[in-house]
C-alpha cells in the first residue's frame, strides 16, 4: 500500500470512527455506566468483530479479482455511490439520543466483550460498508494480505482510540453529542457524501 494512499486511508478511517454507530454509541454508554476500564472489553470486542468483518469483505474482493480483471474499477464506482447515499442518510438522520438507566446491573467483563462484538458483526450495513470502502484503497499489483494487514490494523487502532477516548469522557461527550447530534450528523454526512464522490477518481 503506498503511502500516500495510507495517508488518505488514515484520514477516512478517523472520520468514520467518530461517526456515531452502534459500537461507538455501547462504548460511550458503557463509558458513563461502568467506567472507562470496563468498557474496554466492549471496545475490545467490537475490534475482534471489525477485524472479522474487514478480513470477510477482504476475501470477497479478492476471490472477485481473480474472477474478472475489471472488478476492483466497478467495485470503486459502487462502493462511491454507497458512500454518497449514506451520507445522504445520515445528514437526514435525528440526532443521538443517550439515556442509560443508572439503575443497570454491573455486568460481567465477558459479557461487556461479547456485546461490542456482537454489535459490530451483527450490523449487516457494516459489511456493505466495507465492501465499498477497502476497494477505494486496494492496490491490485500489491499483496492483498498484506494491505488487509495495514487497513484492518489501522482501521482498528483508530476505532478503539477513539471509543476509549468517548469512553473516557462519556459524560461530558454525551450531552454535548444530544444537544449538537443533528448538526453532527449533517456535517459527517457530508463528508461521506465527499468521499464517495471523490475516491473513485483517485
Amino acid at each position: 500500500m503506498a503511502l500516500h494512499s495510507w495517508l488518505i486511508y488514515l484520514i477516512a478511517v478517523t472520520g468514520l470512527s467518530i461517526t456515531p454507530g452502534p459500537n461507538t454509541l455501547l462504548a460511550l454508554t458503557h463509558g458513563a455506566l461502568h467506567g472507562h476500564r470496563k468498557a474496554l472489553c466492549t471496545i475490545a470486542g467490537g475490534a475482534v468483530g471489525f477485524i472479522a468483518l474487514i478480513a470477510l469483505s477482504m476475501l470477497g474482493i479478492s476471490a472477485l479479482l481473480k474472477a474478472w480483471g475489471p472488478a476492483l474499477t466497478v467495485l470503486k464506482w459502487v462502493g462511491g455511490a454507497y458512500l454518497i447515499w449514506l451520507g445522504i442518510q445520515l445528514w437526514r438522520a435525528p440526532g443521538v439520543q443517550l439515556r442509560p438507566s443508572p439503575e443497570m446491573p454491573q455486568p460481567r467483563r465477558g459479557r461487556m466483550f461479547s456485546q461490542g462484538l456482537l454489535s459490530a458483526i451483527s450490523n449487516p450495513k457494516a459489511l456493505l460498508f466495507y465492501g465499498a470502502f477497502l476497494p477505494q484503497f486496494i492496490d491490485p499489483a500489491r499483496s492483498l494480505f498484506m494491505q488487509f494487514l495495514i487497513m484492518a490494523g489501522t482501521f482498528t487502532v483508530i476505532e478503539f482510540l477513539v471509543e476509549y477516548v468517548l469512553a473516557r469522557l462519556a459524560h461530558r461527550v454525551r450531552p454535548w453529542l444530544e444537544r449538537t447530534g443533528r448538526r453532527f450528523n449533517k456535517v459527517c454526512g457530508g463528508l461521506f457524501a465527499a468521499m464517495g464522490a471523490a475516491l473513485p477518481n483517485s
